[in-house]
């Protein structure tokens, strides 16, 4: 019993327990590498149909880098087949990776065509089957002026599906060819068509097993031959099987069982020893896949450029915390937008701007490092600040301006850009979706008030945005009719003579509900909606119409910087003088003062070239602006015209010397002047002391119409007949400069002079 005992004790029980708990220990392994192998498999599948269903998205995405342009639809029209194979093709190529691209007529034949020299390429004829029924489909929505899918992110419409190209498995997309700027005028269903391909088998599959670590990535056409791959159908549209990505799976737990396996035999010999270093094992193993999981949820949560969180994470983050916050917290949305970010792109390409995304991105982050910011958009971004009031928002809003204000130093570049940013504040257990669109309005109102600014949500700015909107709505009809906005003229005098030498055109919208909106109001509203170049050619239609009837007098037309700085201006200015048969000279432009200095390339070559025709030009509201004597001698202009502001108090000393020194700087320069508000004879009587040109105000005349005008001047030329017996033509000292102002910014309906 007790030799029994001994053998029981010294090896029996030992024996036994070592058994049992290494076999437990061994099957406990064995299912726990088998479960963590296909939670790994299952997500690695997750996220080979995530990359599946981006593709297609990320080609059409691709194309509208070259199919939303205004430089595509001009070439493509013109057939410029060097052009197109330099950025519709081997651009497209070289950049994005595409394997073929094709430019389709209105009539659906065939432009251009590019496709990459390889072993494999496919023949034309392949490739036309392969987009035809997309192109057609495609070409069916655009005539129905079907946008469906249009968004933000997304410009035009377009179809793309997986499809084979000959024998190839491909991504196919069909995009318009639209104008980025909407001056060229397309008829719907009209648009030339861009076609991109990329195929799905070849480099394509170990690229993207490289880049997101998939063993031996491979697209086979039929299943996977064993169960020791894993695989991901690819289905079209149309529901067709087009074949398989298929590939080794991530074994992490087969892995750990292979390394443990010696010391699982170690461990009948030492039981804590062994189950010590298998727990440590286990658990290095479990740290290493909730690392991964962590890595992969960061990723579908996080922008990947910036970091940042996502849309989709910001939203989910925003709802969780503002059903959690007490009644007395406060939760306030900001929204901001970056200003001038296209022009980065557009000058200095998009890699500059990904970085000054980038930069921008850490900039917020370390002035609010407690705050959650998201990347929502390209240039976009929201930031949840909790536990703040009104004052306070306003302060870091603020804060978030001056911020992004100061230049940006990017590969020995200066970057220099601005935001607006639109904040509301919700009280307690406010809606998210609610309290979005109010930052959203906010932003909205913070880009109408000259962008590089803030605002908070008021109530108010519902009202004033539907308001706002209306407007818009009802200047767009007027001027689709016609019928609303008119031309008034104000005629402008010699100092020293009771003849007119000029009018000034005054543009006027009277609305039929809410009467006479001043120009201050829809002048800078159609700016902003990209109709000013109509009521710009409206006007000038008008004045020239006029002046074609009044030989001896001359006509000035006022453009906005938005008008002067189109590249199609000089044309159209030209063009409505030679249809009237009206000399350029008699043309005078009006630009502001600060437009004269800006230094605008395309600018500063519309005035040279509608100087170089003999149209001259005039800077209006003279001494408002920023500049200094000194930077307008350098510019080259015909006249100044004296703000109003300046002959209102000329009786001052202070103002009476300005205007002085206007004058005689114009002097100097060649120039002539023009008084701006003449109201009372003693103002008319200074300004004639001081040798100005021309004066106008209410004191010689209002605004008047076009029949008015004509009468006006056949009295004015009755009158030197019974004063001379000779019917001559009114002048004055100044009768090579006389003007007429067609303001296509306008003025108030009953200016002060």
């Amino acid at each position: 019993m007790t030799w029994q005992s001994q053998w029981l004790l010294k090896w029996f029980v030992p024996t036994f327990t070592s058994i049992l708990v290494g076999g437990v220990l061994l099957g406990t392994i064995f299912w726990s590498a088998a479960q963590v192998d296909e939670v790994a498999a299952l997500r690695q599948k997750d996220l080979v149909t995530l990359i599946v269903s981006q593709i297609q998205s990320g080609v059409a995405h691709d194309q509208e880098s070259v199919t939303v342009w205004d430089d595509a639809v001009i070439k493509t029209r013109e057939r410029d087949l060097d052009w197109m194979e330099t950025n519709l093709g081997q651009w497209m190529n070289t950049y994005f990776g595409h394997d073929a691209a094709v430019v389709l007529s209105v009539e659906g034949s065939l432009i251009y065509q590019f496709i990459a020299e390889s072993d494999s390429a496919p023949s034309s004829e392949d490739v036309l089957e392969a987009y035809l029924p997309l192109a057609k489909r495609l070409r069916q929505r655009l005539a129905i002026g079907d946008e469906d899918g249009v968004s933000d992110r997304v410009l035009s419409i377009g179809e793309s599906d997986l499809t084979y190209v000959g024998s190839r498995p491909a991504v196919v997309s069909v995009k318009p060819i639209t104008s980025d700027t909407g001056e060229i005028k397309q008829r719907a269903g009209e648009e030339n068509l861009h076609v991109a391909l990329r195929f799905l088998d070849g480099d394509f599959p170990r690229t993207i097993g490289d880049e997101y670590q998939f063993a031996e990535l491979q697209f086979t056409i039929g299943g996977s031959p064993d169960k020791e791959h894993s695989q991901v159908a690819l289905i079209s549209k149309s529901g067709q099987g087009i074949g398989y990505f298929n590939w080794h799976p991530f074994q992490p737990g087969a892995r750990v069982l292979r390394a443990t396996l010696p010391v699982i035999g170690v461990s009948v010999l030492g039981i804590f020893i062994a189950a010590s270093f298998a727990g440590h094992a286990i658990w290095r193993r479990s740290v290493r896949l909730d690392s991964n999981r962590q890595e992969f949820r960061h990723l579908a949560l996080h922008d990947s450029l910036t970091g940042l969180a996502n849309r989709a994470y910001f939203n989910s983050e925003l709802a969780d915390r503002l059903e959690r916050v007490l009644p007395e917290e406060a939760l306030s949305v900001l929204f901001i937008d970056l200003d001038r970010f296209k022009a980065v792109n557009d000058t200095f390409g998009h890699p500059v701007g990904d970085k000054l995304i980038c930069l921008v991105a850490q900039r917020m982050s370390v002035l609010l490092p407690d705050s959650l910011i998201a990347r929502i958009g390209g240039d976009e971004f929201t930031i949840l600040i909790e536990g703040t009031c009104s004052e306070e928002v306003g302060g870091i809003a603020d804060s978030i301006v001056k911020c992004l204000r100061e230049p940006f130093s990017i590969d020995g570049v200066q970057v220099s850009i601005g935001a607006s940013v639109g904040a509301a504040i919700g009280q307690g257990k406010a809606d998210p979706i609610e309290l979005t669109r109010q930052a959203d309005i906010a932003l909205y109102h913070a880009k109408s008030a000259g962008r590089n600014t803030y605002a908070l949500f008021g109530d108010h700015m519902d009202e004033l945005l539907r308001t706002r909107r209306k407007l818009e709505h009802d200047l767009r009809e007027a001027l689709t009719t016609g019928t609303q906005i008119e031309v008034f003229y104000q005629p402008i005098y010699c100092a020293d003579s009771s003849e007119p030498c000029s009018l000034e055109a005054l543009s006027r919208w009277n609305h039929p509900q809410l009467g006479s909106i001043s120009p201050d109001v829809f002048i800078p509203l159609a700016e902003e909606i990209g109709v000013i170049h109509m009521i710009g050619a409206f006007v000038i239609e008008d004045a020239c119409s006029l002046i074609a009837d009044l030989p001896s007098i001359g006509v000035a037309v006022n453009a906005s910087a938005v008008e002067i700085g189109s590249p199609g201006y000089p044309l159209r200015v030209l063009s409505t003088l030679a249809k009237r048969g009206i000399e350029p000279a008699r043309l005078e432009i009006e630009i502001t003062e600060s437009l004269a200095i800006s230094g605008e390339e395309q600018t500063e070559r519309n005035i040279a070239m509608l100087r170089a025709a003999g149209v001259r030009f005039a800077i209006d509201d003279f001494g408002t602006g920023y500049s200094s004597f000194s930077r307008v001698q350098s510019v080259t202009v015909d006249r100044l015209k004296i703000d109003k502001s300046f002959i209102r108090a000329i009786h001052d000393g202070r103002s009476r010397a300005l205007v002085e020194a206007i004058i005689n700087m114009a002097r100097a320069q060649g120039l002539n002047t023009t008084a701006e508000g003449v109201e009372t004879e003693e103002q008319r009587d200074a300004l004639k002391s001081l040798g100005c040109d021309n004066v106008q105000g209410f004191l010689m005349s209002r605004p008047i119409t076009r029949g008015e005008v004509m009468s006006l001047m056949v009295a004015q030329e009755d009158k030197i007949d019974r004063a001379s017996g000779v019917r001559q033509l009114p002048s004055g000292p100044n009768e090579r400069d006389a003007e007429a102002n067609v303001s296509s910014r306008g003025q108030s309906a009953a200016p002060t002079g």
